[in-house]
This record gives C-alpha cells, sequence and structure tokens, in this order.
C-alpha cells in the first residue's frame, strides 16, 4: 500500500449535490439552472396538482351529472309469472323460500329478493322474500296463498 493508491472506504464520501447561484465561474451562476422568467424561475412556485400547462385539466373535461346514492338496495326481482313456472316445470308444491329460489337459478345467495306482479299465478303458494310489489301481494292472496316478508 502506497500513498497513491490510498482511498477512502466504500459508502465513506457522499457527493454534494448541484451547488447553485454560487457565481460566473461555478457554470451555474446566473440564473441557477432556472432559466429566463415565468413561473418555474420564481421562489415559492409549486404546481398545482393536476395542472397541465393551461390546457383544461381532465378534472374539469369529463362532464359531472347524476347522483350516486350509497344507501342504495338493489333488489332482484322476479315477476309472479316465473314462480307459475316453478310450480308447472321445477315441482314446487306449496311453498317458495330463498333456498327454493337460489336452486333454481333464479337468485344468488346473497341477492335481495323482490316479488313483482307481472304474470298470473294460479297455484296457492306461501312465498317468502324480502320485499313485495302490491299487485303481487294481491295476486298471491287471491290465489289462496300466503306472502311473508323476511
Amino acid at each position: 500500500m502506497d500513498l497513491h493508491n490510498l482511498k477512502p472506504a466504500e459508502g465513506a464520501v457522499h457527493k454534494e449535490g448541484k451547488r447553485v447561484g454560487r457565481g460566473e465561474g461555478s457554470g451555474k451562476g446566473g440564473t441557477s439552472t432556472r432559466g429566463h422568467k415565468g413561473a418555474k424561475a420564481r421562489s415559492g412556485y409549486s404546481k398545482k396538482i393536476g395542472f397541465e400547462g393551461g390546457q383544461m385539466p381532465l378534472q374539469r373535461r369529463v362532464p359531472k351529472f347524476g347522483f350516486k346514492n350509497i344507501n342504495r338496495k338493489e333488489y332482484r326481482g322476479i315477476n309472479l309469472a316465473k314462480l307459475q313456472e316453478l310450480v308447472d316445470n321445477a315441482g314446487v308444491k306449496n311453498e317458495v323460500t330463498l333456498d327454493t329460489l337460489i336452486q333454481n337459478g333464479l337468485a344468488h345467495k346473497n341477492d335481495l329478493v323482490k316479488i313483482l306482479g307481472n304474470g298470473e299465478l294460479k297455484a296457492p303458494l306461501k312465498v317468502s322474500a324480502h320485499k313485495f310489489s302490491a299487485s303481487a301481494k294481491a295476486a298471491i292472496e287471491a290465489a289462496g296463498g300466503e306472502a311473508i316478508s323476511l
């Protein structure tokens, strides 16, 4: 080991950052690497989030309308005609529950079910669902059945 091949340990020397505004002789004097005039040359400049150089920003170009209710409940609508089909084809006798509807592919296990009044119901069924339309409830009771809300 000689004086000419001595060097500091790995990681011991940190390269200093760019030193600006230290006179013309430094090569970084004058404008201090900021160019001439304009907002970016001034002190205190910071660009707003979403700023697009004066072009209309995306968040203002996209149309905004309507209202999304975060408390909305989405119901799976099932008509009386479908319940009559279950009686005719699937061999359902006197009771229609959520399990019956799930097994026959009319609802999924996490669905809220509403019975709607479209179609005709001839069989006296005991129907269990989360909701009933007024016409569906009347039609079920007119056929001799019962509408049970869960």
